[in-house]
């Protein structure tokens, strides 16, 4: 499902929802839609938290949605920003990764680059707060200091498992069971890729 493209356009690619996305020829994919995800219940003053934001798809719809959306994207930021120049959007740009604040390598795909990282509670204070958090961090959730999530009304987040990330935080885990109603969307393909499932989570 990473790709979706239903038109052609001078302007780029027009997908669901009439997104427009440039797209070329690169080293990793350009992920157009996000149905695994909920957001429906992003309110207008919401401040939105788009964790691996690759080229845009969750955040330009969590746009239209709520006035105070940051994405943050290691590998693909450049071309984010194009897509949301492209879409006329009010989107802050982070070019880094969720981690412990040191330079980490990051790679999706083919593509590799040393990338600056922020922990959760410094992209929030670069945010300027946050109510709804997607995350898909490509295993670097499992870094999250639980107490970092302390306000966060709502939770969208991509669970890995190895090879491709390290073993679950089970402190982690406890934290959101303790103070979130949550569920996880299983499929058996996810474990073929590293992947638990997709956390949806709002605070009790």
């Amino acid at each position: 499902m990473r790709e979706r493209k239903s038109g052609f356009s001078p302007s780029g690619i027009v997908c669901r929802e009439d997104l427009r996305f440039h797209t070329r020829s690169t080293p990793y994919r350009q992920i157009l839609d996000v149905p695994e995800y909920h957001f429906d219940d992003i309110l207008k003053e919401d401040r939105v938290l788009d964790i691996g934001a690759n080229v845009g798809a969750f955040c330009l719809r969590a746009a239209r949605l709520s006035r105070h959306v940051t994405a943050i994207e290691p590998v693909t930021a450049d071309l984010l920003a194009e897509n949301i120049g492209l879409n006329h959007a009010d989107i802050k740009v982070i070019a880094g990764a969720l981690g412990t604040g040191a330079p980490a390598e990051i790679t999706w795909d083919e593509c590799r680059v040393v990338s600056p990282t922020y922990s959760l509670k410094e992209i929030t204070e670069i945010a300027g707060g946050c109510d709804f958090l997607k995350c898909d961090a490509e295993g670097a959730e499992w870094l999250i200091r639980p107490r970092d999530l302390e306000g966060i009304r709502r939770i969208e987040m991509e669970l890995h498992v190895p090879p491709i990330s390290p073993p679950p935080n089970p402190a982690l885990l406890d934290y959101i069971g303790e103070r979130y109603t949550f569920s996880i969307d299983r499929s058996p393909v996810y474990s073929l890729l590293g992947v638990m499932g997709i956390l949806h989570a709002v605070l009790k």
